[in-house]
Formats: C-alpha cells, sequence, structure tokens
C-alpha cells in the first residue's frame, strides 16, 4: 500500500563527510529538503560545539540586515522578493558578504548620525529664528508700556521700587524655547521659586517642530523672563534646566537683533541644502540595499541552517571527517546519494561522502508526503496526533469523508454556492495570495484550508439539491409529484388541508431527485417529515462511518502481524457492531422498503413499528406491545428469534474482547517460560517494533508488561469500545440536529427581514427591498455561512477525531521533521528548530 494510506518506510543511516567536502554536501541536502539530522553531542554545551563561532557570524550578520530592513521600512522604499530562492554561499563567500554588511551599516549609521546632527543644528536654528521674531515683539510692548505701575509690579511690594521718572532700572533677562504641554507648570515654578519677582512673557510657535532623535512633531513655546540681580538669573537658569528649557542668545539692541535673524535665516538656508543632499544620499544607499536585501537574508539564514546541523555531528579521532546520524524515506536513498555526490564535486573532494543504512528498536518518525491538495487535510488529522509509525493514515479517506459530513449539516446550494465560490477564488489566486505574506492569523488558515472550503461548499450544494433547499426555499425542477384535488373555493376557505399519498393527490412514484417542492409550503408537518428523514440518515451514516474505521483497524493488524489483536478484538468488535448497529440500520431500509400508504394491512402506513422502540425491546429482550387491528407485531418471519441470537451473540462478544487477548498473551507466556519486566506501553511498542522492524505476531508485543497492567488495559478498552459504541452512534444524531437548525436559522431569516421587503409595493419599495436586501445578505453571509459553517466543521472534527478515528488509529508517532531550507526560510530562519 502507497505512502498515501501509510507514512513512508523509514531508515536509520550513519553519514560519513570529509571536512572540506561537509559543507556542500549538507548545503545540498538542505536544498533537497528529505534528511532529518539526529544530534550525537546532546551533552555538548551550544557555545562549546565545533562551528559556535560561524554561527555567531551569521547572527552578526542578520542583526545588520535586520538594521538595514528596519531603515529601508522607515522610508517606505518597497524590497524586490523575486520569490527565487539563492544558492546557498561558499564558506569563503560569507567575508565578502560580511564586509558588504559592513559597509552599508557604518554607512548608513554615519548618514544617520549626520543627518541628526544637521536636524539637530536645523531645530536649533529654527527656535532661535522664532525667538527673535517673538523677542522684538516682546521688547516694542515693553518700551511702549513702560511706566511706574509696571516697574512696581517688576520689582514686587517688597523689591526696590524705581522711585522717579527719568531714573533707569537695569533688568536682565532670558530667552528660550519650551515645550507647549510643559508651560504652565513651568510657569508655576517660576513663580513660587521667585516669589513673583520675575516676569515671564510667551508665545507659542504655530507650526510643529521635528525632533531630530525620533522624528516626532512636537509643538513648542518661545518665552522671555526679565528679572533683576544675580540671584535671580541663577534661579531663572536652573528652573529652565530642570524643565529641559533650550536657552539661546539674545541681543539687547534691536539692530543687533535684526543683524543676528539675517545670519540665522542664511544658515537655515545652507541646512536646507546640505540635509537635502544628505537624505538622498541615504535614500540612494537604501535603495540599492533594499533590491538585494531578501536574498541576502536567504543566504545568511541557509549559512546559518548548514553551520548549526554540522554542529550535531561528530568528529571522527583523525579530525578529517564528519559523522552523522539522520532519518531517511527508503524511497529517496538514491536521491539522497546523488545529493551528497553533487555536494561532493562542488566542494572539490577526492572522497566520496559514505551512507550506511543502520539496524535500530527506535521507533522511526512519521512522514506521509503531501502536496498543495492534501495537506490541508493531513493537518486536521496531525492536529488530534501524528500517526504512529506505519499507521493506517485517515488523511485520504477523510478528504470525501470531511467534506460530506459537513455538508449534511450545512445543506443548502445557495451557502454551499457562496462557500464554493470564496475556496475557488482563493485556488485561482493562490500564487499571489500566498506571495502576500501576513501575519493575520484568521486569513492565514482561511488560505491554508482553500481546498477544504471549497470541497465543503461543492459538498454542501450536493446536500442542499437533496434537500431541494436554497435559502430556504425550493427548486422546482422537475414538477412536483404531488397535486392538488380540491376545488379552488375549498383551498381558500380551509387555512389547512392534507394530501394523502393512497390517493390520486399523488402520482405513486417519487421526486426524480431529493424532496419534492411541495414539502416547502406544507405547515404543520414539514418538520415531522424532515425531522424522520434527517434523523435516520444520520443514524446510517454513522453506523456506516463507524464500520469503516473497525475495517480500517484490520489494515493495521494484518499489517503489524498483530494476530491475537486481529482475532480477539477486530473480529468480536466488528461482530457487536454489526449485530447490534448495522441491524438497526437494516430495520430502517425493511420499514421504508416494507410499509406505504398504498399498501394493504398488515403493511400499511399505520402499521409501520418504531425503529427505536424495536431496538430497546430487542436489547432488553421485551416483548413488542400488542400492535392495532389487522397489523402484525413484527417487520418479517423469525424476526425475534434472530434479534435474541443477534443479541445474545453481541453479548458473547464482550468477554471475547475484554478476556480473549489476555489469556492467550499469559498462556504463551507459560509457554515460553518468559519472565515479565515492568515497562512500557507494549501495544505502541508493538505497532512501532513491527513497523520498524518487520513484525511481530502473538504474544511477543507484550513481552514487557505485567498481567495485571495488560488485564486493566484490555478491560478499559473493552469498556470504552462498547459504551462507546452506544455513545458513538447517538453522537452522529447531531448531523440530524444542525442541519435541522441551519435550515430553520434560514427560513427565520428569509421571513422575518427579506419578505418584508419584497412585500412593498411602489418606488419606495425598491429602495426599501434594497436596504432590506443588503442586511438580509450581511445577516446570511455572517450567520449562517460563517457561524453556522464553523459550527458544522467543528462537529465534523469531532466526529472524525472521536467517532471514526478512535477505532483503529492510536496518533502516538512523531513527524519527520527534515532539514530542509524552503520550511527554514518560511519560518523565517528559525535554523536550530529544523535542525533539531
Amino acid at each position: 500500500m502507497g505512502s498515501l494510506f501509510r507514512s513512508e518506510e523509514m531508515a536509520l543511516c550513519q553519514l560519513f563527510l570529509q571536512s572540506e567536502a561537509a559543507y556542500a554536501c549538507v548545503s545540498e541536502l538542505g536544498e533537497l529538503g528529505l534528511v532529518q539530522f539526529r544530534d550525537l553531542n546532546p551533552d555538548v554545551n551550544a557555545f562549546q560545539r565545533k562551528f559556535v563561532n560561524e554561527v555567531r557570524r551569521c547572527d552578526e550578520m542578520e542583526r545588520k540586515l535586520r538594521y538595514l530592513e528596519k531603515e529601508i521600512k522607515k522610508d517606505g522604499i518597497p524590497m524586490l522578493d523575486t520569490g527565487e530562492s539563492p544558492e546557498a554561499p561558499q564558506p569563503r563567500e560569507m567575508i565578502d558578504l560580511e564586509a558588504t554588511f559592513e559597509k552599508l551599516e557604518n554607512e548608513l549609521r554615519e548618514v544617520n548620525q549626520n543627518a541628526e546632527a544637521l536636524k539637530r543644528n536645523f531645530l536649533e536654528l529654527t527656535e532661535l529664528k522664532h525667538i527673535l521674531r517673538k523677542t522684538q515683539v516682546f521688547f516694542d510692548e515693553m518700551a511702549d508700556n513702560q511706566n511706574e505701575d509696571e516697574q512696581a509690579q517688576l520689582l514686587g511690594e517688597e523689591g526696590v521700587r524705581a522711585s522717579q521718572p527719568g531714573q533707569n532700572l537695569k533688568l536682565g533677562f532670558v530667552a528660550g524655547v519650551i515645550s507647549r504641554e510643559k508651560l504652565p507648570a513651568f510657569e508655576r515654578m517660576l513663580w513660587r521659586a521667585c516669589r513673583g519677582n520675575v516676569f515671564l512673557r510667551q508665545a507659542m510657535i504655530e507650526s510643529p517642530l521635528e525632533d531630530p532623535t525620533n522624528g516626532d512633531q512636537v509643538y513648542k513655546s518661545v518665552f522671555i523672563i526679565f528679572f533683576q540681580g544675580d540671584q535671580l538669573k541663577t534661579r531663572v537658569k536652573k528652573i529652565c534646566e530642570g524643565f529641559r528649557a533650550t536657552l539661546y542668545p539674545c541681543p539687547e539692541a534691536p539692530a543687533d537683533r535684526r543683524e543676528m535673524a539675517m545670519g540665522v535665516m542664511t544658515r537655515i538656508e545652507d541646512l536646507n541644502t546640505v540635509l537635502g543632499q544628505t537624505q538622498d544620499h541615504r535614500h540612494r544607499v537604501l535603495v540599492a540595499a533594499a533590491k538585494n536585501l531578501k536574498n541576502w537574508f536567504v543566504k545568511v539564514r541557509k549559512i546559518k541552517a548548514i553551520y548549526h546541523t554540522l554542529n550535531l555531528f561528530n568528529l571522527d579521532v583523525t579530525q578529517k571527517c564528519l559523522i552523522a546520524e539522520c532519518w531517511v524515506p527508503l524511497l529517496d536513498i538514491e536521491t539522497i546519494q546523488l545529493a551528497l555526490r553533487r555536494g561532493t564535486e562542488r566542494s572539490g573532494s577526492s572522497v566520496p561522502p559514505i551512507l550506511n543504512r543502520m539496524q535500530t528498536f527506535e521507533n522511526p518518525p512519521t512522514y506521509n508526503r503531501t502536496n498543495k491538495f492534501t495537506k490541508a487535510f493531513q493537518a486536521l488529522i496531525d492536529a488530534y496526533g501524528v500517526a504512529s509509525y506505519r499507521e493506517m493514515n485517515p488523511a485520504p479517506y477523510t478528504i470525501i469523508t470531511f467534506p460530506f459530513l459537513f455538508a449534511v449539516m450545512f445543506g443548502d446550494i445557495g451557502h454551499g454556492a457562496i462557500m464554493a465560490l470564496f475556496g475557488l477564488w482563493m485556488i485561482r489566486k493562490e500564487k499571489g495570495l500566498a506571495a502576500q505574506k501576513t501575519d493575520n492569523e484568521i486569513w492565514n488558515i482561511f488560505f491554508g484550508g482553500r481546498y477544504i472550503i471549497f470541497l465543503m461548499g461543492v459538498f454542501s450544494m450536493y446536500t442542499g439539491l437533496i434537500y431541494n433547499d436554497i435559502f430556504s426555499k425550493s427548486l422546482n425542477i422537475f414538477g412536483s409529484h404531488w397535486h392538488v384535488s380540491y376545488n379552488k373555493s375549498t383551498v381558500w376557505n380551509n387555512k389547512m388541508l392534507q394530501l394523502s399519498p393512497a390517493t390520486s393527490d399523488y402520482e405513486g412514484t417519487p421526486y426524480p431527485f431529493g424532496m419534492d417542492p411541495i414539502w416547502q409550503v406544507a405547515t404543520s408537518n414539514k418538520i415531522v417529515f424532515q425531522n424522520a428523514y434527517k434523523m435516520k440518515i444520520s443514524i446510517i451514516f454513522g453506523v456506516l462511518h463507524m464500520i469503516f474505521g473497525v475495517v480500517m483497524s484490520w489494515h493495521n493488524h494484518t499489517y503489524f502481524r498483530n494476530r491475537l489483536s486481529l482475532i480477539y478484538e477486530f473480529i468480536p468488535q466488528l461482530v457487536f457492531l454489526l449485530l447490534l448497529f448495522f441491524y438497526m440500520v437494516l430495520l430502517m431500509f425493511i420499514k421504508w422498503n416494507r410499509y406505504a400508504a398504498t399498501n394493504k394491512m398488515p403493511y400499511t402506513e399505520s402499521c409501520a413499528p418504531s425503529i427505536l422502540i424495536t431496538f430497546i425491546d430487542m436489547v432488553l429482550f421485551n416483548t413488542p406491545k400488542t400492535p392495532a387491528q389487522g397489523c402484525e407485531v413484527y417487520m418479517f418471519w423469525g424476526q425475534h428469534f434472530i434479534q435474541v441470537v443477534f443479541v445474545l451473540i453481541a453479548l458473547g462478544c464482550i468477554p471475547v474482547m475484554l478476556l480473549g487477548k489476555p489469556i492467550k498473551i499469559m498462556q504463551a507466556r507459560k509457554l515460553a517460560n518468559v519472565q515479565p519486566i515492568t515497562g512500557a506501553d507494549a501495544e505502541v511498542g508493538g505497532m512501532s517494533n513491527g513497523g520498524g522492524g518487520g513484525g511481530h505476531g502473538g504474544a511477543g508485543h507484550h513481552d514487557e508488561e505485567e498481567m495485571s497492567e495488560i488485564f486493566i488495559h484490555q478491560g478499559i478498552h473493552t469498556i470504552e469500545y462498547v459504551l462507546g459504541s452506544v455513545s458513538h452512534t447517538a453522537s452522529y444524531l447531531r448531523l440530524w440536529a444542525l442541519s435541522l437548525a441551519h435550515a430553520q436559522l434560514a427560513e427565520v431569516l428569509w421571513t422575518m427581514v427579506l419578505s418584508i421587503g419584497l412585500n412593498k409595493e411602489g418606488w419606495y419599495g425598491g429602495v426599501f427591498v434594497t436596504v432590506v436586501f443588503a442586511f438580509w445578505a450581511i445577516l446570511t453571509v455572517g450567520i449562517l455561512v460563517l457561524m453556522e459553517g464553523l459550527s458544522a466543521f467543528l462537529h465534523t472534527l469531532r466526529l472524525h477525531w472521536v467517532e471514526f478515528q478512535s477505532k483503529f488509529y492510536l496518533g502516538q508517532g512523531y513527524a519527520f521533521q527534515p532539514f530542509s531550507f524552503d520550511s527554514i526560510i518560511e519560518n523565517g530562519g528559525s535554523a536550530s528548530g529544523d535542525a533539531e
């Protein structure tokens, strides 16, 4: 059986590489992505390994590239991404890459430092320009309004007053710029510290100024403080320093201020020119780096991954040969040897690499080959648990059963079409959408499951045709096979009329495909009819699904040559399921085939027995109640005897499942005189050893387990299976429940929303129905497609994980994680995780 149905056969190999060829050979294996290396130095610290210096050099190069990337994104420069993956550079090329990155980083840092210094100088000149303008206004006002009252306010009541007009009073002042948000606190501090003996004037700078450190826009204000005396001057400067206000020299004479302002304007113009040239040079450097940045990242990550993988190897005694151990798929050994040969030729080594297959009792990793279609379905299975080595893989069957069971719950032509079109759009545009890498987790989940969504939509359209349901309405494609034989007045005068299948109201033949559209207009018994139909098909699908799961366990037992499990587990499990639950399914078909309204007694519809009551009576050995006059107790001759035999055989299967396998193991141990050793999980060990080492039969699977543990283990599995058969069968009724809920929600939306708009007439009716339709469409997509779709998806997932896979799937393996450049680059360069 191919690897589609089982994981690939794996081999543990030993690899011998010459030191000078090791780098090139590992590079070729990384491009191939088919080898999982084992760490042969688990006790060696990461900082004590042979190639730790090379890994550090790669970390340093990555740091420099991240710095360049940050600067490029800051300027909004697009980075060229051709989608190509360059080969891993040779070790000697590392020096050239390091020199290139070092030069770029130093040049960019120097340009940034120069630009920051220029911006700081520009900010200072701009602030000085505003100070000179604003203080000129302050001085003009002071010159016009100097009088005795103002001087008295300036000096304070306890200070020295200017006593006579004409007496010159020498006042000192400082001017500067402060952040606007700090100004109120700054003003209060000045007043309290100087006890009101200073005079503060301030004016806002209208346009924001750029902070040279982080590029933020900051709003500031110009201030000028008048005071008298050196003591106040010292105090004022300390307060300005505490509030990080910037002080600037401001001449007292108007002519000096004008001359300084002209000089400032000239210097600002020169600075603008220099800043423009600096920014142009920086932009050119970043544009040149952006063209190669993606390729540089790929190259550095490949080099780092290679050296990290080489750290997993061992050195031989001569220090000239590297030894590795790796898991490889058996079918790809020749491909791997060709890659090793190419690597040896590239390195110029004359000694060929040696790949030896090793014998081992370890559990190999599980490797299921996937493509873009099967990948999502395999991910659903692996989310439950990675398959044990060579265990049956449920993924191929899930491709059909998963969307089908989903569609049973979601059946609607319209809703299925919306889902299918969305999935088809993602499939058609997958190359472009895959190239637009995003961190949006919800979108990544949708895109990763695009084929699942498409299939769920297509299957939902099919089941919608079966249910004859499209947005809660029906399609009358073939014409109804029911006819209204009442006259017009009878129809109009009676609120409820019933059509009988026993009369000419029914043609006698069913609707060609799916449900007859007449049921859409039925009121009182529509849900009753659909309930009976959907409930029965839910049980039918569920029992068939579980039987298929048990049959899958037969493939596992035969492949691993587990004869005991085949005889004492598979056979009684299958018999138990068939004689009880599959028999109940057969009763449903017998009832549908034998009882009808057009039949005569005792097979008319009124004589049809309840399948549920029949099944309960069968299990409890009850005698059915006396039927109505003219009806028969049983559906067919000998039914009671057959049911008793079936129940007795099914009950007899329980002790076989419970005791058969442990007793045979105990007998085999006595014959072989095996001494038990308390240890591992025998069931898992049996499967893995059977797959890796050719398989063992009989009691060999349990040689390392105590008999008491085997009995307890078998008892738990038996109880779980017997009780689970009942609960799992009932669990499939969720197919009926969610299908009914979905149909009712769609009908409520149509009746309570869209039909209101369709009943309006006139020109305003067209406007109203447009608004109502938009609201109905939003609710349909948001509730019925997204929310109901998610609910049905989760229920389908549960049916597969619990009801189906529990019959045969252990899921106790571990995934094959090959050393692959593609996965490393896709995961953002986490070389350590992939290599380990």
